[in-house]
């Protein structure tokens, strides 16, 4: 059954193409034909009522003031961004080389194999970041240092400095974690210069999957980038490239792992194996993993403790940054997760510890919360505060003390976790230290399914929120950036590769 039409990419020449997005036996496809190539036929969801149970969350329309371009060709084929993007930038992302102390077969960018380097200068570096902060109505407030491998450039220090002179409230580096392992100092002198988060390339809890993925055992590296890390007191987010049948099975060890390490480790954000080359069609399908894939993994490798509908995408949470901007007397969020409903999905997950057989008890946040009450009641709260309905801040948090222990379950609830307290607090400072009072005693379990040209759907693209800068001036949505420009931006401004490189 036709569920839209809308336009996709020739996996081959990259050329746009028309495209419809279709359910067929329980599962959501999208199909394109292009005149040189042939018909291209590969799987969008895997699940067809979870993509339907998505589609109840669609998120707000918040276009930036000053597009960077102007809208002459049409989406995709003029980004940076232009008039028709639907979302602001939440996360910025700005790729300082593509140099690399790997060769990984799963990487989108690889100096080695590009044959050129690529590695914009401090001046073009802050350009970037200027350019970021002047989006309107809403400045960025993240930036993402990535590669190629950012820790190879001797000045990264200096670039996580000047990010946070530019105004950014959170730094963080996308790294493989090698020169974290082998320089201890460098995780003190990052933390020390203003960087929040590594965002740390993390594959599995055995040797195997890094053989696989990487081409090499790295898991003793990652563990001693984690020590390193854990001295500085410098936060980490594990990323796991998942393919099938590599490492999808250790979906509930990674899980386990971070627990493990929460005292250090925040998040786990499992990105499955975007097919940016010229991969044949049926190995794609051989080794794709879609969203509903993965909540289903989830759910049977924690034998059944975080089911699928603990997961919600990210635009559900959107009335929490509404309500929070408008007792700040704001008339929008500065910062709102309303990228399209099927980029991804996420949930908060609690352990639990346990006497006797010692398997801890994993408790997902919708456990003992009812999430959509909650958030059908904030919605209420952001359209009467925009509507001067509530006379005074105060009488909103009061509202919210006497709604929250109606939608909450304390027997269902960790022990010790006095969740009321903590989400107040999250209301009433709306800020970075109640987040992190929050996530201290929770664990973020995502997964973010980027496109590549075998699934591309522009509605998707119009409606990104993590953004690549580039030294053009230009800001670029970032599936868009992986499956249509990369080679393009970097060609014009690389520098012939030495073999110092």
């Amino acid at each position: 059954m036709k569920i839209k039409d809308t336009k996709s990419l020739c996996p081959e020449c990259g050329k746009t193409l028309d495209a419809e997005v279709f359910s067929e036996d329980g599962k959501v496809f999208i199909k394109k034909t292009c005149d040189e190539h042939g018909e291209f036929k590969n799987t969008y969801w895997g699940d067809e009522d979870l993509y339907n149970r998505a589609e109840e969350f669609i998120p707000s329309i918040t276009s930036v003031e000053n597009p960077s371009v102007d809208d002459i060709l049409g989406c995709p084929d003029n980004c940076g961004l232009c008039s028709k993007h639907e979302t602001s930038t939440v996360l910025g992302l700005i790729d300082v080389t593509n140099r690399c102390n790997l060769r990984c077969p799963v990487c989108f960018a690889n100096a080695a194999a590009a044959g050129y380097k690529y590695e914009p200068s401090q001046d073009e570096v802050r350009q970037m970041l200027k350019n970021l902060r002047d989006l309107k109505p809403h400045p960025c407030l993240a930036i993402q240092y990535a590669g190629g491998e950012p820790t190879v450039r001797k000045d990264i220090v200096e670039l996580v400095a000047m990010a946070k002179e530019e105004g950014f409230t959170h730094v963080q580096i996308a790294t493989n974690g090698l020169r974290l392992a082998r320089k201890e100092e460098l995780a003190k002198d990052l933390k020390q210069a203003g960087c929040n988060t590594i965002y740390l390339a993390f594959d599995g809890v055995t040797s195997e999957p890094y053989i696989n993925n990487r081409g090499k055992d790295l898991l003793p590296y990652k563990l001693d980038a984690i020590e390193n890390c854990r001295k500085a007191g410098l936060g980490i987010v594990l990323v796991p490239t998942l393919i099938k049948g590599i490492n999808d099975h250790q979906v509930g060890d990674i899980i386990k792992f971070a627990f493990d390490n929460n005292d250090i480790i925040y998040g786990v954000n499992f990105q499955p194996v975007s097919f940016a080359g010229r991969t044949p069609a049926d190995e794609v399908e051989e080794q794709r993993i879609t969203i509903p894939d993965f909540v289903r993994i989830v759910e049977d490798e924690t034998d059944g403790q975080v089911p699928s509908d603990s997961f919600y995408p990210p635009s559900f949470v959107e009335p929490i940054a509404e309500v929070i901007s408008r007792l700040d007397g704001e008339d929008s969020p500065k910062v709102t997760l309303n990228c399209h409903q099927h980029c991804g999905i996420a949930t908060y997950v609690f352990r639990q510890k346990t006497e006797g057989d010692g398997k801890d008890k994993l408790i997902p946040i919708t456990d003992f919360i009812d999430v959509e009450d909650l958030f059908h009641k904030l919605n209420e709260y952001s359209e009467k505060l925009e509507e001067g309905k509530f006379g005074s801040r105060k009488r909103v948090l009061a509202g919210l003390t006497g709604n929250l222990p109606k939608m909450i379950h304390p027997s269902k609830a960790p022990e010790d976790l006095d969740i009321v307290k903590i989400l107040l607090n999250v209301f009433a400072k709306g800020d970075y230290e109640a987040l992190g009072d929050f996530s201290k005693d929770a664990m973020l379990i995502s997964c973010m399914h980027f496109m590549d040209p075998f699934n591309f759907d522009v509605d998707r693209v119009k409606k990104c929120v993590i953004h690549y800068a580039t030294p053009d001036g230009r800001i670029i949505p970032f599936c868009t950036m992986n499956s249509k420009y990369r080679e393009s931006v970097e060609r014009a401004f690389a520098k012939p590769l030495k073999s110092k490189d």
